[in-house]
Parts: C-alpha cells; sequence; structure tokens
C-alpha cells in the first residue's frame, strides 16, 4: 500500500513553515471538487493572534484561485503528534464543506501491520500512521448561515 498524495502533500508543505517562537511545524494540504491541491503552512508571528495556520493558508489559496468545494484535507506536523485542525480552522472550513468532509491527520510513526494498526489508515509495514475524521466528528456543533438568525443575518 503506498502512501496518500494528500497526506505526503501536507509533510512538503510543513517543511516551508515559519516558526521561530514555537517551533512546531504544521503543513496541509487541501483537495478541491475538481481534483486540485493547494497546500499551506503555519506562519507565526511576534504577536502569536496574528500568526496564519497551515489550513488557513490553503483555505485562502484555493479560493483566491476560485475554489470554494473541497473534498479532502490532510494536516500533519514537524512533531508527528496527530495533529488535527484547530477550532478556528474547523469553523472557516464549515463555510465551504459538509459536515462529511474527510479530514486525514498525520499520526506519525510507522506501523508494524501488527494487531492494533487497523484503527488507522496507514497499515501496512513501515508505513507512517493516519486517522480520518469527518469535519463533522471534529466540530459537531457549527456555527453557520442555517444557524444564524435573520435578524443577525442583516
Amino acid at each position: 500500500m503506498h502512501e496518500d498524495p494528500l497526506i505526503e502533500a501536507a509533510r512538503s508543505a510543513l517543511e516551508s513553515a515559519h516558526v521561530p517562537y514555537s517551533e512546531y511545524a504544521v503543513g496541509a494540504a487541501l483537495k478541491t471538487a475538481d481534483g486540485t491541491v493547494y497546500t499551506g503552512c503555519n506562519i507565526e508571528n511576534a504577536n502569536y493572534s496574528n500568526s496564519l495556520h497551515a489550513e488557513e493558508v490553503a483555505i485562502a489559496e484555493a479560493v483566491k484561485n476560485g475554489h470554494e468545494t473541497f473534498a479532502r484535507l490532510a494536516v500533519a506536523s514537524g512533531a508527528r503528534d496527530g495533529v488535527t485542525p484547530c477550532g478556528m480552522c474547523r469553523q472557516t472550513l464549515t463555510e465551504f464543506c459538509a459536515d462529511d468532509l474527510e479530514i486525514v491527520c498525520d499520526e506519525g510513526g510507522e506501523t508494524d501491520g501488527g494487531e492494533g494498526a487497523d484503527e488507522s489508515e496507514g497499515t501496512g509495514e513501515g508505513e507512517n500512521r493516519t486517522t480520518t475524521y469527518t469535519l463533522g466528528e471534529l466540530l459537531p456543533n457549527t456555527i453557520s448561515a442555517d444557524t444564524l438568525s435573520a435578524a443577525e443575518r442583516r
């Protein structure tokens, strides 16, 4: 079994991360409905609230290029620690994606093909582990146009 090209794109993107403060690099790869892939990395600022998240960068690049329908997202961190999109990025994804959007998260390490290996996507010997969630699993109670009252939409 071969590595998922989307998670490989996310791993590649994290190499460009600008993380002089936390040294926690994150990469994201967003696949559009037509198969185009946009990548992003986190870009830190000394004022952390001005930092950009990898998922935000990938979404912004896709939208800038006319894409607003997405099929899958992959995320990876340099720590290979099972990073998932933060709440803010999850909420941003709800602007464009249904609850069934697949989000593939790099768990790092390598599987040995042994007991428990079926809990993650990488089940062949020597493969890196991933876990797949849906957007709805990660953010079950979204704020969306459907949840806003008519008065709040004005």
